[in-house]
């Protein structure tokens, strides 16, 4: 026991190292600098506009703003909190805060904490600063403790089982077998439902990890009322309710409206609120507080012991009002939990108010490898028995603190189990994306070769003659990498020119029409960002690639981390790394690499300079397999 109470104490004192550097970059990027230098740093918009506002559910107030500064480089996501500003020194200190729900191009469309909109925000130029979120590190911290802490009840019991001081209880599990789902996952499925502590479902790329979790929740919903559905980021837990509504499970999605996806709103509290037979009666006593409360402050010019005591009844009457509208807001509250079969959140989500003082007798966590130890115990401290799903292979946590991630932070509490405790996991091992020649690799470095590709696979190609994977190396070819001076992030325009021109030439030899017939889609992927931003500017600023610009519906372009859990028909990879040195920086991350080269369904392109990144063992294993398929091509194939 004191050796895992040393090691969530140590875990503890790397969140607040983790805590510390994050607010020292935010810092770095914002205080004390001017406008211009917040916008260079991607953390401020301005000047804005706003376009447009309108009333939400729950009556939120959302305002829709446009900028003026079309196309610069920035870091606002959905999800963020942000501060609206006015450049007017009289309201420079009334500034509203409030939470992105999206970002397009140049719009951003935020919720406002307030109530209305302040008159400064119809007056000289607005700026939207970017804010930082000290409340996540909060709930992260209060967990840790809890968890420290705890010795006895059904936590402390958890913790020792997680962390392999003690033995998870498996029974075998005469489970339904699911028709359609293959013996891999139908396995999975027995291992959760025979487990009493802890399940873990091992997915690889492609192999319907989130499919199985469903399935595990649709079984465990026979036996059990309710149950919590968490994943580290919004996307992931929209995408999981999105899942279960199509099986009918009455869902609730736990989080503020900003941060949930447009398609899921339906489910927050919210709008289940504002769809209840009683919200009428709530809407109309809200009103009736607000107008006794406005009578009641009205000034008057003569103010005797008779308006004194019409004042008093006016505002008891809003009291009255309001104390009736809380009974009934509690009542359709009450209600609307009890009609709930699983509560969906974010980890951090699982803290939010409207849980408190709730257990459940199963917690489910998709995604679980990607999610910090103590982001995971906030909704582990609600659970009888915890099932995990996730895959350790693929990327990890993203952690601001070199120093941290080094000590230990970046191994999540999934990655403890699954290494500790490994009877309490199955690994899937059919997969539907890839042609096995894609797969391969992957399988091999990273799964033992324990993948197999399912029969579907075998009719995912763009052509029968067109090969699935190709490696074009650009060694000699004086592709060099650079550095863009503001961001530090890494780029060789060259690499990103031959590329497009590459895929340009594929899609006119596939069949431009065949491929927009066939709605088959593109992945660009670069490991670094300014790599993306110079892929942007090549296809959409410039008149050098048309018939890519035509692809533009059909055409993602991202980091690799905007790319996990996502798959497309073709992909391309530019690898980017040219040096002398053969330094490769972060593409020594293999697991982020493992994700990059298991996203293609029919074509699998990558561009690379072989001689820097040989260095390393991984690609050096990755040429040797490229060489026993064949898969080789030499830039100088294609240079006029």
């Amino acid at each position: 026991m004191g050796n895992i109470q040393e090691e969530l104490r140590n875990s503890l004192k790397l969140l607040k190292q983790e805590w510390e550097e994050d607010l020292q970059q935010y810092k770095k990027k914002f205080l004390y600098t001017s406008i211009s230098d917040k916008k260079e740093e991607g953390v401020c918009w301005y000047p804005v506009q706003l376009k447009k506002s309108k009333i939400g559910f729950g009556e939120r107030l959302i305002l829709e703003f446009e900028r003026f500064d079309p196309g610069a480089p920035h870091v606002f996501q959905s999800g963020k909190s942000v501060s609206i500003f006015s450049n007017q020194p009289q309201f420079q200190s009334q500034r509203v805060n409030g939470v992105i729900n999206q970002v397009k191009k140049d719009a951003m469309i935020v919720t406002l904490q307030a109530e209305d909109i302040p008159d400064w925000m119809h007056q000289g130029k607005l700026g939207i600063d970017l804010l930082f979120d000290e409340a996540s590190y909060r709930e992260m911290e209060s967990a840790m403790k809890a968890v420290i802490k705890s010795e006895k009840g059904r936590l402390g019991e958890l913790k020792e089982i997680l962390l392999g001081e003690r033995a998870p209880v498996l029974t075998v599990s005469d489970s339904k077998m699911v028709n359609h789902l293959n013996s891999s996952q139908n396995e999975a499925l027995s291992l959760v439902s025979g487990s009493k502590d802890v399940a873990i479902i091992h997915g690889p790329p492609g192999t319907g990890k989130t499919t199985t979790l469903v399935f595990a929740i649709v079984q465990a919903l026979e036996e059990c009322r309710q149950v919590l559905v968490c994943a580290p980021s919004n996307s992931a837990v929209d995408y999981l309710v999105e899942k279960l509504l199509e099986y009918r499970i009455k869902t609730l999605r736990i989080g503020h409206p900003a941060r949930v996806e447009d398609h899921i709103l339906s489910q927050t509290l919210d709008a289940k609120i504002a769809m209840h037979d009683s919200y009428k009666d709530l809407k109309r006593l809200k009103k009736s507080a607000d107008d006794y409360r406005k009578l009641g402050q009205k000034r008057k010019r003569t103010f005797g012991s008779e308006e004194r005591l019409e004042r008093r009844r006016l505002l008891d009457e809003a009291a009255r009002c309001r104390d009736e509208a809380q009974s009934l807001e509690d009542y359709i509250t009450y209600d609307i939990f009890q009609d709930t079969q699983v509560f969906a959140c974010t980890l951090v989500g699982a803290a939010n108010s409207a849980l408190k003082g709730m257990s459940f007798p199963i917690v489910f966590i998709d995604e679980a490898a990607q999610g910090l130890e103590a982001a995971t115990w906030i909704p582990i401290q609600k659970a009888s028995k915890v099932v995990m799903a996730g895959d350790h292979c693929q990327l990890p946590p993203t952690i601001k603190s070199y120093e941290a991630a080094k000590n230990g932070l970046s191994e999540t509490l999934f990655e403890k189990v699954i290494k500790r405790k490994p009877q309490a996991s199955k690994m899937l091992s059919l997969q539907y994306r890839m042609p096995q020649l894609i797969m391969g690799f992957s399988s091999k470095y990273f799964y033992h070769n324990g993948l197999r590709a399912a029969d579907i696979t075998l009719h995912h190609y763009l052509a029968p003659e067109e090969p699935v994977l190709e490696y074009i190396d650009t060694a000699g070819s004086g592709f060099t990498e650079q550095q863009e001076e503001e961001s530090l992030s890494t780029f060789n325009l060259e690499e990103a020119r031959f590329a497009l021109r590459y895929l340009e030439n594929l899609i006119k030899r596939i069949g431009i029409a065949e491929i927009k017939t066939k709605q088959w889609n593109i992945g660009l992927i670069a490991p670094y960002r300014a790599q993306v931003r110079r892929f942007n500017e090549l296809i959409f600023e410039s008149y050098e690639f048309p018939n890519l610009r035509s692809f533009s519906e059909l055409l993602t372009i991202d980091s690799i981390d905007g790319f996990q859990g996502q798959e497309r028909d073709i992909i391309v990879i530019s690898l980017v790394r040219s040096n002398a040195k053969g330094e490769i920086g972060f593409l020594a991350d293999t697991r982020r690499m493992n994700v990059a080269l298991t996203r293609a369904k029919r074509k699998l392109i990558v561009v690379g300079d072989s001689s820097t990144l040989s260095i390393h063992p991984f690609y050096n294993a990755f040429f040797d397999y490229i060489d026993a398929n064949s898969c080789y091509k030499s830039v100088y194939e294609f240079l006029e």
